[in-house]
């Protein structure tokens, strides 16, 4: 029998083994541990990204604003076989310019005012609505709405969907419920102020704009707070440096642009307060930049000779920090804007091959006409070149960025200027083009416009037309109105275009599969070889189509295409505001244009969603 000091030596020794079992076995659980959660952070991001790419995020599908897909199950050899899987109605029968949202197995959509969200289950076949989010924004918003009462889509991040409302409201709703996380107001529509783009979402911040260019409004860029809708800045088109946040970084690549407070020294006394420039176009993000891209409306009024001077920073293009709106670079693609031409179009970000030498690109296809392909780190203009027919300028100096103007196309108080091209909507409007990295090729939906424009005085009314010239719209040379056109941005040329009877007034989508998809006012959705722009398919809808396709991967692993019909915007008002054909200078002078457009079509609002069998 052992002793008592044997006895305390084996327990001792026990416990010593024991510990050491203890700490392997910890040490063990603790390597597996970390072993599990570095899988599941490397599969979290594994499938996002494959998630990314069957999903629809934002607007543009990417922060580069190609519209591109890589998915390829439907291709230029099947697309014939396309058919309508499902249909959703929402209700709406003003122009619905929207793109849909696909977020996992749901779809989200929102409508033209009064700007409702729907959230429809794509299981079981699709179409079902698991949630509606109705924010009755105020009904006088649509008295001060431009160009119908439009709305051109929403965005995704964390768990929220953020849109804006016509009153002047960015919204964002719990994706998954639909309940309201936050709602920020950010304009007055007393003042004419209203809001109808797509925000982008950059890491914590919503990027959101206004409209009412028309109306004398001072436009703005914000940057709102994620989690809260808080505004963290905001940025003017006009006025001071340090309203336009313009500081000591800010190093455009022309010299006659780094002299300060050009936003209050180019314009007439005080004017630049309701001078426009508002931003309702489309957004650009450079991650590895950390820049945003976006441009600035039209100068108000109209009529040129109430604001003699460049008029900065309207119908111009800013690079911005997402996180405190600083500027880093601008470029004015239209000085003292004549026109109407605006800046405000996508920016596509690229990195192409120029002359030899890789570059990172912006391309920007504008109402003026031009084709830029810019450095999007400097701002300096590569090439620009037409797409469209232009006589209101004859070219862009590349050493001083300047577009050369056609004095015989100035509109001249009290006289009717006859034939200028393009007109007002431009050479492509808010419509966004395409890229396929495929084909290297950019397709353009776009309009093919000319006027007659009489410059008159005006006076400004808050919340009140501010504009000053008389319109009279009509097709350009051929005597169609629309275009698509597939444009090779490293030789600055076209390499197919097609024609069409009505402005292209949808966007554009290019896929993997080699198919591009866009809409025609008269109802037709339309599907051409990338490579050739040969026809493949064809399907008529209810109503003309000015909304923005999209491809997602369903739930059950099949490729899909969507599209809203509902006519309308500036080009289709004569059907959705039943405007008087006889009345040509209503719409701005669009409706002259237009008058043969109720016989295509009716109004609509429509989702349409197309499948293989």
């Amino acid at each position: 029998m052992p002793g008592a000091q044997e006895i305390v030596d084996w327990w001792n020794a026990g416990r010593r083994r024991h510990r050491r079992r203890v700490a392997a076995l910890g040490v063990a659980l603790l390597v597996a541990l970390l072993t599990i959660i570095v899988a599941v952070h490397s599969d979290h991001h594994a499938l996002a990204a494959v998630g990314e790419d069957g999903q629809w995020l934002r607007a543009a599908g990417d922060y580069a604003s190609t519209r591109y897909s890589p998915l390829a199950q439907i291709t230029a050899a099947n697309v014939r076989q396309l058919r309508p899987a499902w249909s959703f109605s929402t209700g709406g029968a003003r122009g619905h310019e929207a793109a849909p949202l696909v977020v996992g197995d749901t779809m989200y959509v929102v409508t033209p005012y009064p700007n409702v969200v729907y959230a429809l289950d794509l299981r079981a076949g699709g179409g079902t609505v698991r949630w509606k989010y109705e924010p009755k924004p105020a009904a006088a918003a649509q008295g001060v709405a431009c160009c119908d009462v439009v709305n051109r889509g929403a965005a995704y991040a964390d768990g929220r969907v953020v849109f804006n409302t016509l009153d002047a409201h960015t919204i964002a709703v719990d994706a998954r419920t639909g309940r309201e996380l936050w709602n920020t107001k950010l304009g007055e529509i007393n003042r004419g102020e209203t809001m109808t783009m797509a925000p982008l979402i950059v890491r914590d911040r919503v990027l959101v704009g206004n409209s009412g260019g028309e109306l004398g409004v001072r436009g703005w860029l914000a940057g709102l707070d994620l989690a809260t809708g808080a505004v963290a800045w905001r940025a003017y088109s006009t006025g001071p440096d340090r309203d336009v946040l313009i500081g000591r970084a800010f190093r455009p690549f022309y010299a006659a642009d780094r002299v300060p407070n050009l936003g209050v020294t180019t314009w007439p006394a005080e004017a630049w307060r309701i001078g426009g420039g508002t931003m309702w176009g489309w957004i650009s993000y450079d991650p590895e930049l950390d820049l945003v891209y976006h441009g600035t409306g039209n100068p108000g009024p109209w009529n040129p000779d109430q604001r003699p001077g460049d008029n900065k920073w309207t119908s111009a293009i800013f690079a911005r920090r997402p996180a405190t709106g600083e500027a880093v670079w601008a470029y004015q693609l239209s000085p003292h804007d004549l026109h109407d031409y605006d800046g405000i179009n996508e920016q596509i970000l690229l990195d192409l091959d120029i002359k030899g030498r890789r570059r990172k690109v912006l391309v920007r296809p504008d109402r003026n006409g031009y084709v830029y392909v810019m450095d999007r780190a400097t701002g300096e203009v590569l090439s620009a070149t037409p797409f469209a027919h232009v006589n209101t300028s004859k070219g862009v100096d590349l050493a001083t960025g300047q577009l050369s103007l056609n004095d015989e196309k100035t509109p001249v108080l009290g006289k009717v200027v006859r034939d200028i091209c393009p007109a007002a909507p431009g050479a492509k409007d808010w419509q966004p083009s395409a890229w396929s990295p495929r084909t290297g090729l950019l397709y353009v939906p776009h309009q093919n416009l000319c006027m007659d424009v009489e410059s008159v005085e005006t006076g400004y009314i808050a919340g009140t037309p501010f504009v000053g010239m008389n319109v009279r719209m009509y097709s350009g040379p051929g005597g169609h109105r629309g275009e698509v056109t597939a444009w090779d941005p490293v030789n600055a040329r076209a390499a197919w275009k097609l024609k069409e009877p009505f402005p292209v007034w949808s966007g554009a989508l290019a896929t993997a599969g080699d198919v591009v998809f866009y809409g025609t006012m008269d109802r037709w959705f339309k599907a051409v070889d990338a490579k050739t722009g040969e026809l493949l398919w064809r399907f008529q809808t209810a109503s003309g189509i000015i909304g923005q396709p999209i491809t997602y991967r369903g739930p059950d692993g099949k490729q899909y295409v969507a599209v809203l019909d509902g006519v309308g915007g500036w080009a289709g008002a004569i059907v959705s505001a039943d405007l008087d054909p006889r009345d040509t200078g209503a719409a701005l002078g669009f409706v002259n244009a237009m008058r043969d457009l109720p016989a295509h079509t009716a109004k609509g609002g429509t989702l349409w969603v197309f499948a293989l069998p």
